[in-house]
């Protein structure tokens, strides 16, 4: 049994979408042919279809007989077709294996694609470590490194392990862990995580994570577990498969008992194919992707608008979902009576146009775009990592950074100065100190800014009658500052990867589906783990991107409104198609058993359901909702 097991697996793999494109054309031409009589052929044409689209039903569902008693809508159709065959209905029996193909082949186009995202994130993982050994440092495999050991780690390397910092100063990039745009300055005494990006200053760190306890590893295994902790959705004639097969043979069997007519039994078993029934998912399902894909969407699972059309809350990450994910100069204040708002911005942008910090980057490109000026040479430039720049400007010394570098320097704030600078910072902002000739000057704040129809995206999600939450790994100060503008009542911040993985299973346990919308490698776990996960392609990561089940394409959030009440349409044609189908079907058994229905008209009939519920799905592609951003 398990020789002819393995030659039927065989069988059943060998193939793909064009050798079944072809089959159908083929078939479909065949058909054609048998119903017409067109061309003087020696055998019936309607064997084409039977033995192309035919004897893969029946191979198929006898594997899921044998193997594990599996009883699908293919058992049924198996013994319609044999039966058909018996009492010589080849058309009949075509007909329905046609339909059941042509249903297979549009679920197999709705099917996921093949993920990498898991691959990607491997590769984050960093392969070699600096170790110090005495006076030498000497490059060792990542996995070889133990707690306590000593490591060295350069500008723009991978930080390997989980640490503490020993000696150093720098400033880390942590998007992976926490999904933030803003680097974090670091100094001895501070944590760091493996996979994190160091951008500057070269520090020795401790290990104290490592292996299969770092926080990249950890990352790996949470997108692991939620990929495989999320649940499908079965189709709905495989779901009723065993009752359809046991009502169809019964009323079969009846039939042929108090009439005596097999014609009969047979057309019953021909009628009583979930044909239309297979189809109103999957055509609906195509349909309506083809209607998301004209939004710049991408739909990676064939089964998400369905399970997005139950979705109870939508949580967004922040920094580039609702944001725009780079900072920006939102203001700036002078202290000095004699130098104005626009020559502190002046002097900190000069000072930085040769930083390669992100924050003085933002100043400078922010600058450019305000005033369209040049910048004045900076002399004896310096860049102290982990702290600002230093700079002479017009024969003035410049110092620009945060208090750290400020208290170097001795150059101390008043109490109103503090006061506006706490100001800023407790509304989720980054605040770059200003000194001129070794007086305090002024700040400017820098943010990350909301996109410009978020507020009504939010405003719409609720009229939709869901629950917006802002899910973030920013401080809560930011995230509260972010919620108060959008009108967010639920907030959840300070969030790494594991923490929105424990708040999706939360909801999801409560019976409240979850669709994550999210941009960043941290979003990952979560975007696997929700009900529905939604990534941003165009800011987004390849990991995001791979672990979601919906791309937002070019980033345009106001679409994700119009994406929900598609799905919600979608579910209403697809309960449409499975009524007509079910009463069509009901009212073709009656028919059938009376002896009106013989099996060619039978299968006539029941493919013309079929075409009614392709042409009701396909107005799904031309649909559109009335209101829009």
């Amino acid at each position: 049994m398990s020789i002819f097991m393995k030659k039927l697996e065989k069988i059943l793999e060998w193939g793909g979408t064009k050798r079944d494109i072809t089959f159908l054309a083929a078939s479909a031409i065949a058909l054609v042919i048998s119903i017409f009589d067109i061309l003087p052929l020696p055998f019936d044409a309607a064997w084409v279809a039977i033995i192309l689209c035919g004897i893969p039903i029946i191979l198929e569902a006898m594997a899921g007989l044998v193997t594990s008693f599996d009883i699908k809508a293919d058992v049924l159709v198996s013994i319609a077709l044999i039966a058909s065959i018996i009492i010589g209905e080849n058309f009949a029996a075509g007909e329905v294996a046609f339909i059941m193909q042509l249903g297979a082949l549009l679920e197999d186009l709705t099917v996921s694609k093949a993920r990498e995202g898991i691959e990607k994130l491997v590769h984050l993982t960093p392969r070699t470590a600096r170790k110090i050994l005495g006076t030498e440092v000497q490059t060792v495999p990542a996995e070889q490194v133990k707690v306590g050991d000593l490591l060295r780690v350069l500008p723009g390397e991978i930080i390997p392990v989980d640490g503490i910092i020993k000696e150093g100063q720098t400033s880390i990039n942590q998007a992976v862990m926490t999904g933030e745009s803003m680097p974090v300055d670091k100094a001895a005494g501070d944590e760091v995580s493996s996979g994190t990006v160091n951008q500057f200053g070269s520090f020795d760190m401790e290990a104290v994570k490592v292996g299969e306890d770092s926080s990249i590893q950890r990352m790996i295994r949470l997108v692991q577990s939620a990929d495989a902790g999320k649940a499908k959705i079965v189709g709905i004639a495989d779901r009723w498969a065993t009752w359809i097969v046991i009502i169809a043979l019964s009323a079969a069997a009846l039939t042929w008992l108090i009439s005596g007519e097999i014609i009969r039994a047979v057309t019953i078993l021909v009628v009583f194919c979930p044909c239309a029934l297979v189809l109103a998912t999957p055509t609906a399902i195509m349909a309506a992707i083809g209607n998301a894909t004209k939004h710049g969407f991408l739909v990676r699972e064939g089964d998400a608008l369905e399970r997005l059309a139950a979705v109870k809350i939508i949580t967004f990450d922040k920094t580039g979902t609702i944001t725009y994910g780079t900072p920006q100069v939102v203001a700036v204040h002078s202290f000095l009576p004699d130098i104005s708002q626009e020559e502190i911005y002046n002097y900190a942008a000069c000072a930085e146009a040769r930083s390669e910090h992100p924050l003085g980057k933002a100043v400078v490109r922010c600058y450019r775009s305000s005033y369209k000026k040049d910048f004045y040479p900076a002399e004896q430039f310096q860049m102290l990592p982990g702290r600002g720049v230093k700079a002479v400007i017009l024969g003035k010394e410049i110092v620009a950074g945060n208090l750290d570098l400020l208290s170097e320097c001795n150059i101390s704030l008043g109490k109103e100065e503090i006061s506006i600078a706490d100001k800023y910072l407790e509304e989720g902002c980054t605040v770059i100190y200003l000194a001129i000739n070794q007086q305090f000057a002024g700040i400017l704040a820098l943010a990350d800014t909301l996109r410009q129809e978020a507020a009504a995206v939010i405003e719409m999600v609720k009229e939709a009658g869901l629950t917006p939450v802002l899910l973030t790994g920013d401080h809560k100060s930011a995230a509260w500052h972010i919620a108060g503008q959008l009108h967010i009542k639920e907030v959840r911040a300070n969030c790494l990867p594991e923490d929105k993985l424990k708040l999706i299973d939360i909801y999801q346990q409560e019976e409240r589906a979850v669709c994550m919308i999210g941009d960043g490698i941290n979003d990952a776990p979560a975007l696997k783990k929700a009900f529905v996960g939604i990534a941003m392609g165009g800011i987004g990561s390849d990991v995001a991107v791979d672990a979601a089940d919906i791309v937002l394409v070019n980033d345009d959030i106001k679409e994700i409104p119009y994406l929900l009440c598609l799905a919600k349409k979608m579910m209403v044609t697809i309960k449409c198609n499975l009524a007509f189908s079910m009463t069509l079907n009901f009212v073709a058994i009656l028919l059938a058993m009376t002896g009106i229905l013989n099996p060619v008209i039978g299968a006539l009939v029941h493919n013309a359901g079929s075409v009614v519920v392709i042409i009701n799905s396909a107005l799904l592609l031309k649909w559109r909702k009335k209101r829009v951003l």
